[in-house]
């Protein structure tokens, strides 16, 4: 499938001009942009710009709310609860790590859960807002029910991921963003828009029998947890994926399991709501509450540099650290530009049509 290249300055542009358009306020719209663009140039082009028309159909379904009230509802000295207002998560998660960085600067650590919000791109994003501060940064949150737990043929999670960035000295930062599923739902949009089948052990069908359907959630079927079948351990994919669904909703407030709102538009949420909007959980821990900030990552450079000379399957050029590939799409795609699949150019093209925007 054909590919045009974008510099950063332009898709930013692009995109922040679209926020702007939906209402959100200048500072917001930045927010959001930056939230945005930051899977683009980490190589996770599912949760770029791709998306951006989708936030869009939700604002005009009046699901998303362009200019919230963001606050805190609940709070101890190192905890809090937000209330997202139905912002954008782009905003919204940002927003709620300041607020965890905030308590660990004061208490040692911060936590805290988000109810009433919407999808929030990547989570490593979030995550990393952490490392500046000396502080390993946490991130996850739940997600529209594509998922069907072991055994199960019912959708009852979402694919929930994970983050968690540590901070180093000399080397770069450990970086972990995972969804715990064995693939995120936006690399089923990537298969789909290149026309390729799934592999084996990502997707069951509605009898909970494999395929390799890309296409295969339009007609009932699920993804699977992280590890595809029980003997290959996807109970421990699903406890994950249960672990987010409990601390981003079931701790805030939001809703949860298969209450979850879809993040399509056409859909509409559950008329059962267990509680308000989707969920997310942030973490910041401050280094120096456990050990000194620097000899803690002069040993994270030794335990980094360790495992970077580990002896390798033969073929195998070098084992990978966490955030290793994402630093360095983000490195080239700042500099060469980023690659946009035809189809989501098209999509953006007719999306600046209907915002009056340039594109």
């Amino acid at each position: 499938m054909e590919e045009q290249i974008l510099s950063y300055s332009q898709l930013s542009n692009f995109a922040n001009q679209i926020f702007l358009q939906i209402g959100c306020p200048a500072d917001h719209a930045a927010l959001a942009t930056q939230s945005l663009l930051r899977a683009d140039l980490r190589g996770v082009d599912s949760h770029g710009v791709a998306r951006l028309s989708g936030y869009v159909r939700l604002w005009e379904a009046k699901r998303v709310n362009s200019k919230p009230n963001i606050k805190i509802v609940h709070e101890s000295p190192s905890t809090a609860v937000v209330d997202g207002d139905a912002g954008l998560g782009l905003v919204v998660a940002p927003k709620a790590m300041d607020i965890a960085i905030a308590k660990a600067k004061s208490a040692g650590t911060g936590w805290v859960a988000v109810k009433n919000s919407n999808h929030f791109g990547i989570a490593g994003h979030h995550a990393m807002m952490a490392l500046p501060q000396d502080m390993i940064g946490m991130a996850m949150t739940n997600a529209s029910p594509l998922v069907a737990p072991t055994f199960s043929v019912e959708r009852l999670l979402g694919t929930n991921p994970i983050a968690v960035a540590i901070p180093a000295d000399k080397q770069p930062p450990f970086v972990a963003d995972f969804a715990t599923t064995t693939a995120a739902n936006g690399k089923l949009e990537i298969l789909q828009r290149k026309e390729q089948n799934a592999p084996l052990g990502w997707i069951q069908k509605k009898d909970g029998s494999p395929s390799s359907n890309p296409n295969e959630l339009k007609d009932g079927g699920a993804l699977i947890p992280l590890g595809s079948d029980r003997e290959h351990g996807s109970h421990k994919g699903f406890c994950l994926g249960a672990w987010v669904d409990i601390f981003s909703a079931v701790l805030s407030g939001a809703n949860y399991g298969p209450w979850v709102p879809p993040f399509v538009s056409f859909l509409s949420p559950p008329a059962d709501p267990v509680g308000e909007g989707i969920g997310h959980f942030f973490g910041a821990m401050r280094i120096d509450a456990f050990r000194p900030a620097d000899e803690f990552k002069k040993h994270m450079d030794n335990w980094i540099e360790r495992f970077r000379s580990a002896k390798t399957i033969e073929g195998q050029e070098k084992l990978i650290i966490p955030g290793d590939p994402e630093r360095e799409y983000e490195t080239e795609r700042m500099k060469k530009g980023i690659p946009i699949n035809q189809k989501v150019i098209e999509d953006l093209k007719a999306l600046a049509i209907k915002m009056k925007v340039e594109f």
